[in-house]
Formats: C-alpha cells, sequence, structure tokens
C-alpha cells in the first residue's frame, strides 16, 4: 500500500500479557498513529460499576461481559471508538485484541484492512515484566492464572496462531521497537 493511500487500515497488536504489546502500541502512538487499547474497555466498567481496579476485578468484568454479551463483547463495544478513529486519522493501532471471536467480528465489521502482529515472548521473560510493570503487578502465580484464564475462558490464542506477521521480544525493548518499525515501514503502514 502507498504512503498516501486513503484507504483506512488497523494494525492489531496481539499477545500473551507482558510480551510488550502495549510498549509497541506507545511507542507508534508517539509515531503519530491513532491508537485504541481493548484494555480501557475493561477498566472503565471497572470503574464505572465503582470497584477498585486490580486484576481480581479487571478478571470478573471481562469475564462477566463476555458471560452476558458474548465473546466478541469487548470488540462490539469498542467498534464504535474504533470506526472514528479511522475515519478522523485513517491508520489506527489496537492495542491488545483479545479473542477469537473478536478477531472475526473486526474481520467482518470494522471497515479497514486489518493486519494482525503478535508479539511473543518467553514465558518466564513475560512474568518477570508483569511482576515490575507499574500499573496492576502481577506475582507470578496471578500471571500464570492470568495465561490459563485467556487461553481457556478468553479464546486468546486463536489471533495470536492466525497473525499475519510475528515478533520475537526476548532481547532488549529496542531491539522489539526497531523491528516493529522495520516491519510498519515495510507494510507501507503509516500515520
Amino acid at each position: 500500500m502507498q504512503k498516501n493511500s486513503s484507504s483506512p487500515r488497523a494494525l492489531a497488536l496481539v499477545g500473551m500479557p507482558g510480551s510488550g504489546k502495549t510498549s509497541c502500541a506507545v511507542h507508534l502512538r508517539a509515531r503519530g498513529f491513532a491508537h485504541f487499547r481493548f484494555g480501557s474497555i475493561i477498566v472503565n466498567e471497572v470503574i464505572r460499576r465503582g470497584l477498585e481496579v486490580n486484576p481480581a476485578n479487571e478478571r470478573l468484568v471481562r469475564e462477566e461481559l463476555r458471560a452476558n454479551e458474548g465473546m466478541n463483547a469487548i470488540a462490539q463495544r469498542a467498534l464504535p471508538h474504533l470506526k472514528e478513529a479511522l475515519a478522523t486519522h485513517g491508520s489506527l493501532v489496537i492495542d491488545g485484541l483479545y479473542g477469537f471471536g473478536e478477531y472475526k467480528l473486526l474481520q467482518r465489521e470494522l471497515g479497514a484492512a486489518m493486519t494482525v502482529v503478535a508479539i511473543v515472548s518467553a514465558r518466564n521473560q513475560r512474568y518477570e515484566r508483569l511482576a515490575q510493570r507499574p500499573e496492576r503487578p502481577l506475582t507470578a502465580d496471578e500471571a500464570e492464572q492470568r495465561d490459563y484464564d485467556e487461553i481457556e475462558k478468553l479464546e486468546k490464542g486463536g489471533p495470536i496462531a492466525l497473525a499475519d506477521y510475528t515478533l520475537l521480544n526476548n532481547s532488549t525493548s529496542e531491539d522489539l521497537l526497531r523491528a516493529l518499525d522495520e516491519l510498519t515501514d515495510q507494510l507501507g503502514f503509516y500515520p
């Protein structure tokens, strides 16, 4: 695709917790891309309910929304925001597409070409990152439980398995972001 193309495009970042999705999204936002974090749907709902924002309440809300509204509930709630961002920016980075139902919904209804990039990292490195992050840190046991929940209950493996591209994040964040820049340049994905 050419740099000056007017066709809307989305770059969806997928991966397990602590893989580096958000670092990639923040980097691309700093480069001028519109950005939407799927996790903000959950956090906003936790806050709306007057609950403390923590891993247990986030899990409760995630699972309840999907039980009541279907496996694509988060994408369905995000869709108006995504379409608005695409209408005003043309290119959009989606941080944290979770499940296969959400993937299928966006493929069908987003109204833009969507490239899925999986960010993959060794489990021990992900758990170290999750323990050290400033917001919502997780113990190793909490991180492992979140992995199991996301695989078993949220269908997270589907979008990762079907990703168009995979970036390995077992080195430095600089290496990951350099590989991401090379990929977006190769794809002709511009803000």
